[in-house]
């Protein structure tokens, strides 16, 4: 059966995205205030202790310019992520993240290190699209376009291009968000607005405005509904009408 999931804007679907942001700051920040040296715990391709990088590499950043390259997307499309995949954004980003990392460790070229939040950013791009078009959800469907619209350009990521660029990781993050919408592809949401229902009586006066319209709203005059009332009840009204008179006597 698939998993069916009201859409609601809550306050994680802008926090969590913002304390992503705000861990690998903190990072870059750290690094450079006690002059410490993370880079070595990046994704160290085909050895044991680079292993620690599928855990440590997507806080890790080379320079300023690549943590800023990767904090707006990292930001929007969390966002994106936390609030149409609320029930499974967190699945998404820690079994993409750790598979993105196996990857890029099997497929990372040897002697290299890879670093930096590009992998999750690829991760969730990829699974927006694919997700998206496969849902048959006309607002999945057009968010996966926006997707395109805005990140796809980096699939030239993807190939391999200048040595300081990690594409076996761009590919991976890409490779892992498409087997992860495989994976999700019975996750459904129901859309919903909140509304707010008045359960108190209707008044005499409201209910004779009310008398007006029809079921579907359209304006009915006051000669129309009396005789659709005499309908309901069964009123012949083809019988002769009968007149009583009652003489009074006047008074003197």
């Amino acid at each position: 059966m698939p998993t069916l999931r009201k859409l609601n804007f809550t306050p994680s679907t802008f926090l969590y995205p913002l304390l992503l942001v705000f861990i690998i700051w903190l990072f870059y920040w750290l690094e450079l205030r006690f002059h410490i040296n993370f880079k070595p715990y990046g994704i160290q391709p085909h050895t044991l202790t680079g292993l620690r990088g599928i855990l440590f590499s997507p806080l890790i950043h080379g320079s300023l310019s690549h943590l800023l390259s990767n904090t707006i997307p990292l930001f929007v499309l969390s966002m994106a992520l936390f609030y149409f995949y609320k029930d499974i954004s967190w699945q998404i980003l820690i079994i993409g993240g750790f598979l993105t990392g196996i990857l890029t460790w099997l497929l990372g070229r040897p002697g290299t290190t890879h670093i930096g939040a590009s992998g999750i950013i690829y991760l969730m791009t990829s699974f927006l699209i694919f997700k998206g078009i496969w849902s048959k959800n006309y607002r999945l469907i057009a968010l996966a376009l926006i997707v395109i619209f805005l990140y796809g350009s980096l699939v030239w990521g993807m190939f391999p291009q200048k040595k300081n660029i990690s594409w076996e990781g761009h590919l991976s993050g890409f490779l892992s968000g498409f087997i992860l919408a495989l994976v999700y592809r019975g996750y459904q949401i129901e859309y919903h607005e909140n509304q707010v229902i008045d359960q108190r009586p209707p008044t005499p006066r409201e209910i004779e405005f009310l008398r007006h319209f029809d079921e579907d709203g359209n304006f009915v005059p006051a000669s129309e509904w009396r005789r659709r009332a005499r309908e309901k009840e069964n009123y012949d009204s083809t019988l002769p009408a009968s007149i009583s008179y009652i003489y009074k006597e006047e008074e003197e």
